[in-house]
């Protein structure tokens, strides 16, 4: 081998000195490797780990290691509802639902009845054929509170053509009359306390305002519910004819007359556009 004179590298060694620069600039070949996830949780299918973390096999093997173990932690991002929640809302049961009763709902309403009254006074309004009997003649005189699909609260009423209550208003629905009897208001025991009972005769008397017949409303009770009535509106007529064993009544009325109020989430109660102005008749004015 040959040196130059004057201290420089032989033609050997210049030759082995360029292969090496050359051999850096060309891209390796190696056979496809393994997919890597990235610390940003991405897949890249890349060549062997090896070649992107300076060679350190082992400090590679532990990143995908600590990696992997980590998953079953990362809680997964929810994918995003294709439909809004409201067009979803429809399928599901309403949270409060008021409307008319029907005879499907007779069971419910006589269980109701008669936890509330029995242990009360020891006799119902309506036994459950008396029930199925007024929700089969005029199922739009009753008035249902629902939650969530179970029945809490209801009212059921029949039309008379009488200025006062008798033995046969207690069965008999007048189909010409411009008096709604009011023969029954209870509320399940787990709602109670919670002004409910209000709020639905309140509704309930909202609602005859948009019948076109019916000038008032009527109803008999104990003495002891004279005030909670006298909170809705309605009037002390007077002593009533019916009595039911040892038990005697008041009977008290409630004109319909004017336009119903929206209020007191009556939403689901739709009334007409145009409120109903319904004049008094000579009946009325002398009551």
């Amino acid at each position: 081998m040959k040196r130059d004179v004057c201290g420089g590298e032989t033609e050997a060694e210049e030759q082995s000195r360029s292969d090496n620069r050359a051999s850096l600039t060309q891209t390796p070949q190696h056979p496809q490797g393994p997919e890597v996830i990235l610390p940003s949780g991405r897949g890249d299918r890349r060549q062997d780990p090896t070649i992107f973390w300076g060679g350190d096999r082992e400090r590679v093997s532990n990143h995908m290691m600590s990696v992997v173990g980590a998953q079953p932690f990362i809680k997964p991002m929810q994918p995003a509802p294709s439909v809004s929640p409201g067009i979803q809302r429809r399928h599901t049961l309403p949270a409060s639902e008021v409307r008319p009763l029907n005879t499907q709902d007779a069971i419910s309403v006589f269980e109701i009845e008669r936890e509330a009254f029995i242990s009360v006074s020891g006799e119902c309004p309506l036994h459950l054929d008396e029930v199925r009997h007024f929700l089969t003649l005029c199922p739009e005189l009753s008035m249902g509170w629902f939650e969530e699909g179970r029945l809490v609260a209801f009212i059921i009423g029949s039309l008379w053509d009488q200025d006062r209550l008798t033995t046969d208003a207690l069965t008999l629905h007048k189909p010409r009359g411009s008096t709604v009897h009011i023969h029954v208001l209870a509320v399940h025991r787990t709602f109670r306390q919670q002004g409910k009972g209000p709020i639905l005769m309140w509704r309930y008397l909202q609602y005859l305002r948009c019948l076109p017949n019916v000038r008032r409303a009527v109803l008999m009770c104990e003495d002891f519910l004279i005030p909670f009535y006298r909170k809705s509106g309605f009037k002390v007529l007077g002593r009533c004819a019916i009595t039911v064993a040892s038990m005697t009544f008041t009977e008290m009325w409630y004109p319909i007359s004017g336009h119903a109020y929206m209020r007191r989430n009556s939403e689901a109660i739709r009334f007409p556009q145009h409120p109903l102005t319904l004049p008094l008749t000579k009946t009325d004015e002398h009551v």
